[in-house]
């Protein structure tokens, strides 16, 4: 074999070599990215937190989180523009104060979504406090997309297909 033969597939070599280390750098890289995209949107994922979830202590004190639930029959107190209530989900309860003004669906009975601080006590702060509609409530859009895949039943309910 010539030596210009030799140095050719030399080059050759190296070129692929290059290319491959190039790939697996722009592989590593990529790899990266995405754990690093999935780990800033985990804390997000969550839409919200059942007052079982915080009795049995997988939110921290100190947490900022959603809070979902019912309000507690009996349970609101009005005091000037603050408001105090109990968010259950019919096994645990946190109480929950909220500075502002509620929404109109919000009353004893109606489920809630809370978002705030939790407290070292196990309470909530709230900075913002949304009420669920009733769980009959369906956008006009969910109705339309569930009688194209022939889910809707005429009792206004959506049935599992078999």
């Amino acid at each position: 074999m010539s030596a210009a033969a030799e140095i050719g597939r030399r080059r050759i070599a190296s070129r692929r070599q290059r290319r491959l280390g190039l790939i697996a750098v722009a592989l590593a890289m990529l790899g990266l990215a995405v754990g690093l995209a999935l780990y800033a949107v985990s804390g997000s994922i969550v839409f919200f937190h059942t007052p079982t979830e915080i009795a049995t202590g997988a939110v921290a004190p100190g947490a900022r989180l959603r809070l979902g639930g019912f309000v507690k029959e009996g349970s609101v107190v009005r005091s000037g523009e603050d408001i105090s209530f109990t968010i259950t989900d019919t096994a645990n309860e946190v109480k929950v104060t909220y500075g502002g003004i509620v929404p109109d669906l919000f009353r004893e009975g109606q489920g809630v979504v809370a978002e705030g601080v939790l407290r070292p006590d196990g309470s909530m702060l709230a900075e913002s406090v949304l009420a669920k509609h009733d769980e009959r409530y369906m956008p006009r859009e969910a109705v339309e997309a569930l009688r194209r895949q022939g889910l809707w039943r005429s009792d206004g309910e959506a049935s599992a297909k078999q």
